[in-house]
């Protein structure tokens, strides 16, 4: 026979309501209870029915996870692997299961994200990029529906976001580079619509101005994705112009696409820097240098900041990760 929350209630001498609050998480019942509730669920063997609880207290227990590519493209690039490892963890912890959607464009994101509120699947959305003048942001602001951003949102007032702080990570890097000699430094970016690239962009710009040294526009190339083969041609495109000491990639992927570009053409002593330090840089020739974004914790926080608003918990509205620079062969 099933055991049921009056058994569990009974079990411990509370009443079924409470047990109930409990299992959702509710700040609102005293350590010594939960402990009680706690010890008599796994005593039981209880497993509360997933599908009543979302009839009884309308909500699913499911968070909407909006990604920017398709299945395939998606394991090309580990980094939104990391940070959708980070989300997972914390939303398994706090009771909550997630649903994955791989759009190709913000259109297709956007009719997604009105599937899921309009047919009650989700209690809230993670977002895992944002773009100028995003209309998913400002759907899920004129309906009042819970979300998080992963990226810095243009107007951060009443937005939930984590990022890092892209702008600074950038300067760091193009600063490093001027200071140990380098004078022409390339940068290779992708898909101009993406706040992240714009921020990156901005931190090259700047870093150039406070050193006092112009820009060499030729060597400033965005792409349309975060694609080797892109990144390739664009760096094929550079050299054509000019001969760089430097290249600063916004993307992992778009730093090993170049690298391959100078490899086959012969050219050496080019630093190479990339973001988001994935796996496979480690085992290019030369091995890449790379920014740490600490993926995993940004999923972590992302998830962090909507089982809060879920739970009316919230203390704080955005999480800044810190960066750290992997120096590898490249730089070195």
């Amino acid at each position: 026979m099933n055991v049921t929350i009056k058994d569990v209630a009974r079990e411990c001498n509370v009443s079924p309501s409470t047990v109930s609050r409990v299992i959702a998480g509710s700040p609102k019942i005293s350590d010594e209870t939960k402990k009680r509730v706690k010890e008599a669920i796994k005593k039981l063997n209880y497993h509360p029915n997933i599908i009543a609880r979302s009839l009884a207290n309308k909500a699913t227990k499911v968070i909407g996870l909006v990604l920017p590519s398709e299945v395939d493209n998606l394991f090309e690039n580990p980094f939104f692997i990391q940070v959708m490892t980070g989300i997972s963890s914390y939303a398994k912890k706090s009771g909550y299961y997630i649903m994955y959607t791989f759009c190709k464009t913000e259109e297709e994101e956007l009719k997604t994200i009105k599937d899921y509120v309009n047919s009650n699947l989700v209690d809230g959305v993670i977002l895992s990029v944002v773009r100028f003048k995003d209309k998913c942001i400002k759907y899920l602001q004129e309906i009042d529906f819970p979300f998080v951003v992963i990226g810095r949102p243009e107007d951060t007032k009443n937005v939930l976001w984590v990022d890092n702080d892209n702008f600074q990570a950038m300067y760091n890097v193009v600063s490093k580079l001027l200071l140990n000699g380098h004078r022409e430094i390339a940068f290779i970016g992708a898909n101009s619509q993406l706040n992240v690239t714009n921020d990156r962009l901005s931190g090259y710009r700047q870093a150039h101005k406070i050193h006092g040294l112009d820009i060499n526009e030729d060597i400033i190339v965005e792409v349309e994705d975060f694609k080797e083969h892109l990144a390739y041609k664009a760096m094929k495109e550079i050299l054509k112009k000019s001969k760089p000491t430097a290249v600063v990639a916004t993307d992992d992927l778009l730093a090993i696409g170049a690298n391959h570009c100078l490899v086959e053409n012969s050219i050496k002593d080019v630093a190479i820097v990339g973001f988001n330090n994935i796996p496979l840089v480690e085992y290019q020739k030369p091995s890449l240098t790379s920014v740490d974004i600490n993926a995993k914790e940004v999923g972590h926080f992302a998830a962090k900041l909507l089982v809060d608003k879920l739970q009316d918990n919230i203390k704080i509205g955005h999480y800044i990760i810190d960066v750290n620079l992997v120096e590898r062969e490249s730089t070195k």
